[in-house]
């Protein structure tokens, strides 16, 4: 980890990076949080403030979660958000399946979002094991 003109700049995996937003696991996640967004569009009015307020949330937070570990100093740091990352995965998952229980969401769709979770899961675990070899 070094800096660049005042920059963080980070190797994961190989890759230099200098932007949390450069990172290929950000842009997934990013890109699984805009879906969630989208089909809780079409979620009951009344779990406005239920389960589409809890998925909406756990989605966002993967991607922050991953922002805050990029810049953060100390090693312990960055593993510690990118296990908080990994667990709102997890939470994405559950709510996904109980979505896909209630029929709010049908099998294709849930299939499709769990690999594209399980993707992420597997990019941060990636993260995480870059980050413990530095």
């Amino acid at each position: 980890m070094t800096t660049i003109q005042g920059q963080l700049q980070q190797t994961i995996s190989g890759k230099t990076v200098v932007n949390f937003y450069d990172l290929d696991t950000w842009q997934k996640a990013h890109g699984l949080a805009l879906k969630i967004y989208q089909i809780t569009k079409d979620f009951p009015s009344d779990e406005r403030y239920g389960m589409t307020n809890q998925l909406r949330r756990a989605s966002s937070s993967i991607t922050a979660n991953i922002a805050e570990g990029f810049s953060r100093y100390h090693f312990k740091d960055k593993i510690r958000f990118y296990h908080q990352a990994r667990g709102s995965v997890s939470e994405v998952q559950s709510f996904l399946l109980l979505a896909r229980d209630l029929q709010y969401i049908n099998h294709v769709s849930c299939d499709n979002l769990m690999t594209e979770a399980h993707e992420v899961a597997r990019l941060i675990n990636g993260m995480i094991r870059s980050i413990g070899r530095q």
